[in-house]
């Protein structure tokens, strides 16, 4: 009977640890460098808008700029990165942004008064 208890104590301590969440360190982990000029576009069908970003990252910290043709002109964009995902945002707060990088690219959601659409970077220079 002990023998079985203890049995149980250990699946139990095993699958509890399995399902803890990572440390503070796992969460901010920076994995992925966003520094140089990306392209790509934003939204689909009609409102399909091509963007350049610049970025600059320091540590988990990146600011950078942001252009959409037709375009506004260029606008001063923040964040920063966790992991090997980027959070931007602009500082007029007109829009925020989530992206998942994997070297070179990265897509996600960009999330403005117009609802959330889908954006896809390539990075054309490291500079």
């Amino acid at each position: 009977m002990k023998r079985i208890a203890r049995l149980v104590c250990g699946i139990l301590i095993v699958l509890v640890a399995g399902c803890a969440r990572g440390d503070w360190i796992d969460r901010t982990l920076v994995t992925e460098n966003v520094t140089g000029a990306w392209s790509g576009g934003i939204g689909s069908g009609n409102t399909y808008r091509y963007v350049e970003l610049q970025l600059q990252q320091d540590g988990p910290r990146v600011k950078g700029t942001v252009k959409a043709f037709p375009g506004e002109g260029t606008l001063a964009i923040e964040g920063s990165v966790a992991g090997d995902v980027l959070t931007l945002k602009d500082a007029r707060g007109a829009w925020s942004g989530e992206l998942t990088v994997a070297g070179d690219d990265m897509s996600g959601k960009v999330l403005t008064s117009m609802g959330a659409r889908p954006i896809s970077l390539h990075r054309t220079s490291t500079r």
